[in-house]
């Protein structure tokens, strides 16, 4: 079975999008209904989740970035957490499809280090790994909570995102280790600059208590991309604040289309 990847608006600029982990590309909807005029998007169930559930890719960044590279047209790529990574990893290996990065909430590395304190601890990551083998619906569960986290309204994110994250069946246990092992193990921070300056946005929410907008603040330096913050929102901004998202971005994809 091959990826399942959706294409929405009519717009001129071509983007792709990957979401995080648990979820699929129906996460993006209020985002992709924001952009429609402006973007053609392409929006990608990662392996394992959604429609791609059976798919049988690895979901280890580089060779994700590849597979989604190759179903999909040159493209600015949009990357939300997990998603994040991937999309820069394809930003560095496939500089000529990916024609611009941007990161919503997603940093080069996800788990703290002696170097790195803006990251997480990386005892919850672990915890979620070993909890995973016990108790697939509760370890989802938790990960929701922590995703709200800071919202401005995190009941009513929070049922958003629990009515989404199974609307079309359940991600396959195995690709949720791996992703957990790709959180806890990656780290491009060395990499980013290697990316063109000026062609990565990377933006956070204020509120965002999963990935701390330091970290964005300093990956948007090392990378000389361009940096927003959204006031009031969390980690899911496009779920809360979509037309802020859209309004921070639009002038940026504009430019770099």
């Amino acid at each position: 079975m091959t990826l399942h990847i959706e294409t929405h608006g009519s717009g001129p600029i071509p983007l792709v999008m990957l979401h995080g982990w648990a979820m699929h590309g129906g996460i993006f909807a209020p985002l992709v209904e924001a952009l429609s005029d402006h973007c053609t998007m392409h929006v990608v169930d990662l392996p394992g989740h959604g429609f791609s559930r059976d798919c049988g890719l690895s979901l280890q960044p580089a060779e994700c970035a590849r597979a989604i590279a190759d179903a999909t047209p040159p493209a600015i790529w949009l990357g939300w957490s997990l998603g994040g990574l991937i999309a820069l990893q394809a930003a560095l290996d496939f500089p000529d499809e990916v024609r611009g990065l941007a990161m919503l909430c997603a940093t080069p590395r996800f788990v703290s280090d002696s170097d790195w304190p803006q990251g997480r601890d990386p005892a919850l990551v672990h915890r979620l790994a070993s909890d995973l083998e016990t108790d697939y619906h509760a370890t989802i569960e938790r990960f929701l909570a922590l995703e709200v986290m800071g919202s401005p309204d995190p009941r009513a994110e929070l049922r958003k995102l629990r009515a989404e994250v199974f609307a079309r069946g359940e991600p396959d246990l195995r690709v949720l280790q791996e992703g957990i092992r790709v959180l806890d193990e990656t780290d491009l921070r060395a990499d980013l600059p290697r990316l063109q300056a000026g062609r990565s946005w990377w933006s956070a929410g204020r509120l965002d208590r999963l990935v701390h907008p330091s970290a964005m603040e300093w990956s948007a330096q090392a990378s000389a991309g361009e940096y927003h913050l959204i006031a009031h929102a969390g980690h899911a901004p496009f779920l809360s604040h979509a037309q802020a998202v859209a309004q921070a971005l639009l002038p940026w994809l504009e430019a770099h289309a």
